[in-house]
């Protein structure tokens, strides 16, 4: 790349269920004649973590173009490289940049991106099987939100949050609570699970599939993570479940554990899904070690337009 490049646009246009492919040529045209800027297109999965990889020696500025997924796999690419990333949501559900800015509606165009200011967030941090690792920069679910993760990429008829209740129900259907063994760690002392667990989240930010609160006390960079296990319950009282979880008043049930956390240890007897940031990981079985980066990855933030 040029040395006068400073801002690399990572487009993926298979972002939104593959409608984001319709705004490539616009995005080209915003970016015709800027010596300081660049794009590229992906062309399949892990394409967006390869190139933001590749990036690293440069030390641009990376604009994740896409959804979750796409943001998730540049992350991936750079954390710890000391390299900023910036974010243009062309996704579904696109649920960091609204944790990022909450109560605003999106910017139009991309000039905003060239006057942002960077930020310090933190990261998540997880290693499972024999040597996997990944990070993730707003949510972890294993079992049931994995599984509703994964029924989501199964959806292509439909976005946003229609297209996770769509999904939640699905996997709803034929769901029974899974037996995990979790040790948490606490700001100073620890906490010991061994029982059947409905849900299992590990969160960065407050909201995740669109609307739903999971983590209504999460702060991007408190150097802390939020846990939300919901223990086992009945598939007929879920649904009073989902409600609290909309408007984040699930942490209040007796049924809930809400803890801040700075590490989790999570065992499981049987394989399951897991999601990071909504990208699906299949057949999980035994230890996965979750831990909190604090401030691991400056982002750019740049003031919204104000809801109206």
């Amino acid at each position: 790349m040029k040395n006068s490049l400073r801002y690399l646009f990572i487009y993926n246009p298979a972002a939104d269920k593959g409608r984001a492919a319709s705004k490539v040529a616009w995005l080209n045209a915003l970016l015709s004649g800027r010596k300081d800027s660049a794009m590229v297109t992906t062309t399949h999965a892990g394409h967006a973590e390869d190139i933001a990889r590749s990036t690293i020696l440069n030390k641009n500025c990376l604009i994740s173009c896409g959804g979750d997924g796409t943001l998730h796999e540049v992350i991936n690419g750079v954390a710890g490289k000391g390299v900023t990333v910036g974010i243009l949501p062309v996704g579904s559900a696109n649920d960091f940049i609204r944790n990022l800015n909450p109560h605003t509606r999106f910017h139009s165009g991309i000039s905003h991106l060239f006057d942002a200011q960077s930020k310090k967030v933190d990261l998540g941090s997880v290693s499972f099987g024999k040597t996997d690792h990944r990070y993730f920069i707003n949510s972890l679910g294993i079992g049931f939100t994995g599984r509703v993760a994964k029924a989501v990429q199964n959806v292509p008829w439909l976005k946003g949050e229609l297209c996770y209740v769509y999904a939640l129900f699905s996997v709803l259907a034929g769901y029974t609570s899974v037996k995990m063994k979790i040790k948490i760690t606490l700001e100073d002392s620890f906490l010991e699970l061994h029982e059947d667990v409905f849900a299992f989240s590990v969160s960065n930010g407050k909201i995740e599939g669109g609307k739903f609160q999971i983590a209504p006390h999460a702060e991007l960079s408190d150097g802390l993570l939020d846990v939300c296990i919901l223990k086992a319950v009945s598939k007929h009282k879920i649904f009073r479940y989902i409600l609290k979880y909309l408007n984040g008043t699930h942490i209040h049930d007796s049924k809930v554990l809400y803890c801040k956390a700075k590490a989790v240890e999570l065992t499981l007897a049987k394989p399951d899904s897991m999601h990071l940031d909504g990208e699906v990981y299949n057949d999980i079985m035994g230890k996965v070690e979750i831990s909190v980066v604090p401030e691991g990855l400056s982002v750019l933030c740049h003031h919204y337009l104000p809801d109206r």
